[in-house]
């Protein structure tokens, strides 16, 4: 008699608990506006000083697991004229998570083809899971966990985006708006 696998997936909270060396992140999008700090985005666009506690609970769960000796780091696609959130999430999110030891690359296409022109936005951990994951209007919609053949399609879409990409404290000092 043949079994089936029943287990359920890891979700995406699951995989961040669980990851033992390292967590990757393609973003892809200019707005993620409609996906988590909405009220300090508002409070960006309109010319407010950002909070002392902005982006609290994502860096002590950053720093967690760079003191435990796991990486977490992503690469940006973007252009430039930088849009509001991006303005938003670079110099607020970025800046901040950094601190952490977080590591952040940007891959600027605004003069440059896009060597992963139509990957969208996925979270890769441990080169054993991958979660492309699905956006309407800034706001994340849905995400899929792959293994096996499928996940170890994105390490080439990471290579492909590192390869390309400049650190963001460099891209930063030449480029912030």
């Amino acid at each position: 008699m043949a079994t089936s696998d029943t287990r359920k997936p890891p979700t995406l909270g699951e995989l961040f608990d669980s990851f033992r060396r390292e967590a990757f992140r393609l973003e892809t999008l200019d707005d993620y506006s409609g996906s988590g700090s909405t009220d300090a985005y508002q409070a960006f666009l309109a010319g407010e000083k950002k909070p002392d506690s902005y982006n609290s609970d994502w860096i002590s769960e950053v720093s967690g697991h760079v003191g435990e000796g796991k990486r977490i780091y992503r690469v940006h696609v973007l252009s430039r004229p930088l849009t509001p959130y991006l303005r938003f999430e670079l110099g607020w999110g970025y800046r901040t998570n950094a601190t952490a030891g977080e590591d952040f690359f940007i891959l600027d296409v605004t003069d440059s083809p896009n060597p992963v022109a139509g990957i969208g936005d996925f979270w890769m951990f441990d080169e054993k899971f991958s979660v492309p994951m699905e956006y309407r209007d800034g706001t994340m919609t849905g995400y899929a966990v792959l293994t096996g053949v499928r996940a170890q399609e994105f390490v080439g879409y990471r290579d492909a985006a590192l390869r390309h990409a400049v650190p963001f404290q460099d891209w930063w000092e030449q480029h912030a708006e």
